[in-house]
């Protein structure tokens, strides 16, 4: 049976998880923030479509959850929280199937506002994948030279690169979205802008929000996009400074409730904290970062072209941190031995971080920092290294030493190992 690959389409590092998946479950669920490529990646596995944001597909599938089913498998269920008792109905035909593998695929931009209508998880019939915008490697920046997966069996293969910071400004504001990739920088810049209109004129008022308040909380986010944030930050950010009962009515309640909203848009994600003690209370206290999907976001939201990056080195290496954030969390979920890593951040009392530790299901974990230039490539070394003192010195920690310690860096000569061990990577050379 042929696929309904759409011409043009460009493989993804996830394709292989999907594929896998699909040979052992009975359906598999595709979700992630729009325009991210989640219906072309599920087409490239689909032999038949339904697409549940068109009306009349919508009113046949209310009317008859059953009738979205008919049609060659696998078959995809597109927009599924448009109508989210098919999820139901897809779960009874696996069931009736004995199991079947393969035979749907679902895809969904938001959690459903109907969830009540969602009787049954779907566990032992579904799998599930979250797709994100676009990686460097994906994007044909990275040549892949570097695997993060290799690192944890000390695979590194080091070499010259030489990526100017213009270019990691410019996929800064381009951003990971496949339908900009081909087109010239100017027109692709615009994409981002449109993105949020949709969001403020369209997403929250279908979802009963309201688009103006929608605007200013996500402005305050993309300010502090890799901060750890607290309510009342955001609360002055959205107030401007002003007293949480201040004119834009802007208290603690209404943070949480948007930040719900950009959440069940997949816009924003939250990095928790570490402690190498598995059963450290310091993993529940501290206070998670937020980052929004792609840094393109934030740098339309305050207004940043590539250029007027190039002049902001401070905020340039903010949105620089959320661009490897989202490549990391490409390359793990792209991969099975990596797929149920943990990623999280480390901060202790002393004011030692660590932008992010990858964490395996089998224990062993690498911790990253993440610099924008060779100039601070020393500081992000003495970290890990303070870091690894800390664990290999602390006789409660149930944590092994590191597998690998490695500084990601925008602009460097050459991806190497200093004398200590610590990886120094561009990442224009990063890949799953």
């Amino acid at each position: 049976m042929s696929r309904l690959t759409p011409e043009g389409y460009a493989p993804r590092l996830i394709d292989g998880e999907v594929r896998e998946l699909l040979e052992a479950f009975g359906a598999v669920e595709i979700d992630g923030a729009k325009w991210c490529g989640k219906t072309w990646l599920a087409l490239n596995h689909a032999c038949s479509a339904i697409h549940l944001d068109d009306d009349e597909a919508q009113a046949l599938t209310n009317a008859d959850p059953k009738l979205a089913l008919q049609g060659a498998q696998p078959r995809l269920i597109d927009e599924w929280q448009e109508v989210p008792k098919v999820r139901d109905a897809i779960r009874r035909a696996v069931d009736a199937s004995g199991s079947k593998p393969g035979a749907f695929l679902l895809t969904g931009s938001s959690t459903p506002t109907d969830i009540d209508a969602i009787h049954h998880s779907g566990a032992g019939r579904m799998a599930f994948l979250h797709l994100r915008p676009l990686s460097l490697f994906e994007a044909g920046v990275s040549d892949g030279s570097v695997s993060l997966g290799g690192l944890f069996d000390g695979v590194f293969e080091g070499g010259q690169k030489d990526t100017g910071l213009d270019v990691i400004a410019e996929e800064i504001c381009r951003g990971g979205w496949p339908a900009g990739r081909n087109l010239p920088l100017d027109r692709a810049l615009r994409i981002p802008g449109q993105y949020m209109k949709s969001v403020y004129g369209f997403s929250a008022p279908k979802l009963k929000k309201s688009g103006a308040t929608a605007a200013r909380v996500f402005a305050a986010l993309a300010r502090t996009t890799g901060d750890a944030a607290s309510y009342a930050t955001l609360v002055s950010d959205i107030s401007e400074g002003e007293h949480a009962s201040a004119r834009n009515g802007a208290g603690k309640s209404t943070v949480e409730e948007y930040l719900d909203f950009f959440k069940r848009l997949y816009l924003v994600e939250e990095l928790l904290g570490w402690d190498a003690p598995v059963r450290s209370r310091a993993r529940v206290r501290t206070r998670p970062k937020r980052y929004v999907v792609d840094p393109s976001l934030a740098a339309n939201e305050l207004g940043l072209s590539p250029e007027a990056l190039l002049r902001d080195m401070q905020t340039f290496g903010k949105l620089f941190e959320c661009l490897c954030i989202r490549d990391i969390r490409v390359y793990l979920s792209a991969c099975a031995e990596t797929a149920d890593a943990k990623l999280r951040y480390y901060l202790d009392d002393y004011g030692l971080e660590v932008d992010a530790i990858v964490e395996l299901s089998d224990g062993r974990w690498g911790g990253i920092e993440i610099k924008l230039s060779e100039d601070k490539v020393e500081e992000g070394v003495a970290n890990l290294l303070r870091l690894k003192a800390k664990v290999d010195g602390n006789g409660m920690a149930r944590a092994v030493a590191p597998s690998f310690l490695a500084v990601l860096v925008g602009r460097t000569s050459f991806a190497r190992k200093t004398p200590d061990g610590v990886y120094v990577i561009p990442i224009t050379s990063l890949t799953l």
